[in-house]
Order: structure tokens, then C-alpha cells, then sequence
């Protein structure tokens, strides 16, 4: 086999992939019952836009879109995209964040139309979008799923009939690299047939998705049950259920994987959704999912074999979520490199009992997608 890994998708997903996200909205609460009477909330003269704020002492409180948002001052400026302070050309920030003031209040604030000016006491104006504000606060982030997904067991994946992309569509047309992208994005898996077996070909394909990732294998290489390196990929011993690089610091993202030549029999190719069997445990035991997310395991990666000598670590949770939305994000688990679990991070059971359970999840068989024997 041909195995890369790849370290992020290209920008160009960016061009070829806009999806709208569907997010369920905060229900509104009473502000009567929030607010002593006292304090007047300024609304706006079109009741389709349904907008009101209310300037406080130290932030800035905005009622648009169905969700109450709270802004800091000192966020605000900073965030000016005004040309003097926003370059929109590099899209970085112009200003220096140190000479804001962290006490700054605005003079005036008002509304046109969709924008709000906010005048600073030095006189410098800045202008926000309300869609942009909703899209950039605190509690615009917890509604929004950064990445959609379509969690999966066999059963799911097959009656999904997901198709494959054929290689020369794959390798000539934004329309096969989209339809790939897609099924990537949302199964966490795609299949490109019609591969011509040579490394060069490999490469272009993988050249087509991302950068490749330089590793201690190097960017790009041949594998077989040779023991030429030490791992158990290099034997012919069945490889469980895993995440591979789980040693790494920063785990591989995308794998390649391309079969250039097989003798005899087995090779079976085992996948498993992680995002799955994660919202199983989530589901059916959320006390141990949590333990997931915070206590750290160590993967260690050792190997000395001819000339490759290598001790590689890497420590962190088995599920790693964003903390403004509990989104899960990245799953690092392989229970072969699993050096230790040091008892100065946790206490008796508890991280054994979780990590069984994400175990058993992973193994149910009625969660495992086989692509055949090649």
C-alpha cells in the first residue's frame, strides 16, 4: 500500500463547499423580568428587523436574530474592520491591541439600516454588520456546528449508497473533487476508483486534495508485511480498530490509502465511524463521554529496527470537543499505543471504565463498514 497522511484540506474546499448550517435559535427570554424598568433598550423602527440594544457600564448587549448577544468594549474596537485598522487585503488586524484602551466606552451609538456605528472617544468610527456580530459572538459560536456530519453504522452507510468518484473526473473536473469533498466532509470516508497503480498517480491524487504531510515515514511510502519497520502495519497481524498517528502531537488529519499490488489472501478493510460509537457513549453514559474530553492518555510510538530508530509522544484526550459548543472535533485512540495511564491524571477507574465503553462501541460489530477482500 501507498500511505499519506495529510495534514488539513486546501483552501479550495473554501470555493467549492458553501453549506448553510441550520442552528436552532435561544428561546427569547423576558427581558422585562432580565431588567429593572429603569434601564430603556433602544429598538429599532422596523419591526421585520426586530433589533434592540442596550449599552451598559463595561459591554454592549444586542437582541437580534433571535439571540441576546454580549460584547465587551475593548472587543469591539479591537475587531474594527475600518481600513486604518483591518487590512482586507491580508485579512489581518492592522491595530495594535496593547494601545486600546481597556476601560474604552463609546460616545454614540447608532443604527442604519442593517449596521451599527460605534463613535469612540477618540473619534474613530467603526461600523459593524448585525449579521456579522451574530456570526462572531459567543453565543452565535454555541449554535453553530462548525463541521456537519452524518454519523454512520454499516447498516446507515450502505442503504446511504454513497458513490465513489471516478479518477479522471476526480483528477479533471471541480465537479468530481466537490463530489469527493463532499462524501469526505460529511462520512468521514470517500473512495476514488479507477486509480491507475503506480506512485505517481497516487500522488497526484493526493496532491489534488491537500498538502502532504511531511512525517517520520517521510511524505509519502510503500508499506507491506515485512516488519521493515515497528509496527504491527509492517506484520501481517490484524490491525483493530484505531486512529493512526495517535502519537503525534497533532495527528494526521486525511489518510491516502492506495493498494498497489496484493498476493494471497486477506487484506480486508475494516472502517468504523468514531464520530458514532462517540455519540453512543454520549448517549448512553454522558458522565463517562465527559471523562473522555478532559482526562489525558499518553500514545508512545517506539520503534528500532535496522536504521529507523524513533520514540515519539502524544498526550491528550481520546475525544477532543471545541469548549464553546462541545462539538467534537478530533478522536485520538489507538488501545496498542497506549503507553500508560498515569495515576497523577486520574484515580482508580476512571479511565478505564470510559475508555472500555468507547472501545465496546467501536468493536459492535453492526458498527463496522468492510470493504470487501482485496
Amino acid at each position: 500500500m501507498w500511505c499519506f497522511r495529510l495534514s488539513h484540506l486546501h483552501g479550495r474546499l473554501q470555493n467549492l463547499l458553501s453549506r448553510g448550517v441550520t442552528c436552532s435559535a435561544f428561546q427569547q427570554p423576558n427581558f422585562k423580568s432580565l431588567f429593572p424598568l429603569a434601564i430603556r433598550w433602544h429598538h429599532t423602527a422596523s419591526k421585520s428587523l426586530n433589533c434592540a440594544w442596550q449599552q451598559h457600564e463595561d459591554h454592549f448587549e444586542l437582541q437580534y436574530a433571535n439571540t441576546v448577544m454580549r460584547f465587551d468594549y475593548v472587543w469591539l474596537r479591537d475587531h474594527c474592520r475600518s481600513a486604518s485598522c483591518y487590512n482586507s487585503k491580508t485579512h489581518q488586524r492592522s491595530l495594535d491591541t496593547a494601545s486600546v484602551d481597556l476601560c474604552i466606552k463609546p460616545k454614540t451609538i447608532r443604527l442604519d439600516e442593517t449596521t451599527l456605528f460605534f463613535t469612540w472617544p477618540d473619534g474613530h468610527v467603526t461600523k459593524y454588520d448585525l449579521d456579522w456580530l451574530v456570526k462572531n459572538s459567543y453565543e452565535g459560536q454555541k449554535q453553530k456546528v462548525i463541521q456537519p456530519r452524518i454519523l454512520w453504522n454499516a447498516e446507515i452507510y450502505q442503504q446511504a449508497q454513497v458513490p465513489s468518484v471516478d479518477f479522471q473526473s476526480f483528477l479533471e473536473t471541480n465537479d468530481g473533487l466537490k463530489n469527493f469533498l463532499q462524501n469526505f466532509l460529511l462520512y468521514g470516508i470517500a473512495f476514488v476508483e479507477n486509480v491507475p497503480p503506480t506512485q505517481e498517480h497516487t500522488e497526484k491524487l493526493a496532491e489534488r486534495i491537500s498538502l502532504i504531510r511531511e512525517t517520520i515515514y517521510g511524505r509519502m511510502w510503500y508499506f507491506t508485511s515485512d516488519f521493515s519497520r515497528g509496527d504491527t502495519a509492517y506484520t501481517k497481524l490484524a490491525l483493530d480498530r484505531h486512529t493512526d498517528t495517535a502519537y503525534f502531537q497533532e495527528p494526521c488529519g486525511i489518510q491516502v490509502f492506495h493498494c498497489l499490488k496484493h498476493e494471497g489472501t486477506g487484506g480486508r478493510t475494516l472502517l468504523v465511524d468514531g464520530f458514532y460509537a462517540a455519540d453512543q457513549v454520549l448517549q448512553k453514559a454522558p458522565e463517562e463521554f465527559e471523562l473522555l474530553t478532559k482526562v489525558p492518555l499518553r500514545h508512545e510510538y517506539i520503534e528500532n529496527v535496522g536504521e529507523c530508530h524513533n520514540h515519539m509522544i502524544g498526550v491528550g484526550p481520546v475525544l477532543n470537543t471545541y469548549p464553546w459548543n462541545k462539538e467534537l472535533y478530533l478522536i485520538r485512540f489507538s488501545k496498542e499505543k497506549i503507553y500508560m495511564v498515569n495515576r497523577q491524571w486520574s484515580s482508580s477507574l476512571q479511565s478505564y471504565i470510559p475508555k472500555k465503553t468507547l472501545t465496546y462501541s467501536h468493536s459492535r460489530t453492526s458498527n463496522e463498514y468492510r470493504k470487501g477482500l482485496i
